[in-house]
């Protein structure tokens, strides 16, 4: 079937990253399958998440199908791309449609994008992740693949202005090799072992990342354990 909403987009989205003169470097593309399902997941700490993660299976000529919370596909701008893109609506008081959804996409040989940490991360460090998209794997029979991104928060994260400036702002994006999910393991295990696999990505993300804060006041997209003043897990825990 033409995709005649999603490759404009990405067109779209090319020419705008171009435009504000983004530094992307994307490592490890080729783990993601050519062909066939899997289940494609993130760390999450920006707005943008979604089309920095779709722009990392592009080498291997595969479009990726976001799971994304129902708000998003009712917004006059955003939802008809949504649905023209064929991402997949999560409307956490019916998951089971979505999981559904999700479970047909991947069977049919899709690739479905999934951040198991459900929101935005505010510390910019790893949350716990939700068992979903072990259990897809694992229903599908297809496998993990794991990837983290560094840099995005400092276009558009939760609680900061955006900054679509001209700043040649570094993005940083690594994949890793396949998880497999078996069915004969715990969900909960193949999704420790998931989060430990998406930590080690991210780490090697944030040692290639190469600019670090310009002065005291840029140190807010920094994790408070590298050193920044991003607020701790703990303390967005107690603002929440």
């Amino acid at each position: 079937m033409a995709e005649l909403v999603y490759r404009p987009v990405i067109g779209a989205a090319r020419t705008f990253f171009k435009a504000l003169d983004l530094k992307i470097d994307t490592q490890g593309s080729e783990h993601i399958p050519k062909t066939g399902g899997a289940v494609l997941v993130s760390n999450h700490i920006s707005y943008l998440d979604f089309i920095f993660t779709g722009l990392a299976a592009l080498p291997q000529k595969r479009l990726v199908r976001f799971m994304a919370k129902e708000s998003v596909f009712r917004h006059k701008v955003s939802g008809p791309l949504m649905r023209g893109m064929k991402h997949i609506p999560v409307d956490r008081k019916q998951g089971e449609d979505a999981y559904a959804h999700a479970l047909a996409s991947l069977r049919s040989g899709e690739i479905v994008g999934v951040f198991p940490e459900a929101t935005i991360s505010e510390s910019f460090t790893l949350k716990s992740f939700k068992s979903g998209a072990a259990r897809l794997a694992q229903e599908a029979g297809v496998p993990l693949i794991p990837m983290a991104l560094w840099g995005t928060q400092r276009l558009w994260t939760k609680g900061r202005p955006r900054n679509f400036k001209r700043d040649h702002v570094p993005v940083t994006i690594r994949v890793g090799e396949p998880v497999e999910a078996p069915t004969d393991q715990y969900a909960g295990a193949i999704t420790r072992r998931l989060r430990e696999r998406v930590q080690e990505l991210l780490e090697a993300a944030q040692r290639a990342y190469p600019v670090r804060p310009k002065d005291a006041s840029d140190t807010w997209w920094v994790p408070a354990h590298l050193g920044g003043t991003a607020p701790t897990p703990a303390e967005v825990r107690e603002r929440s």
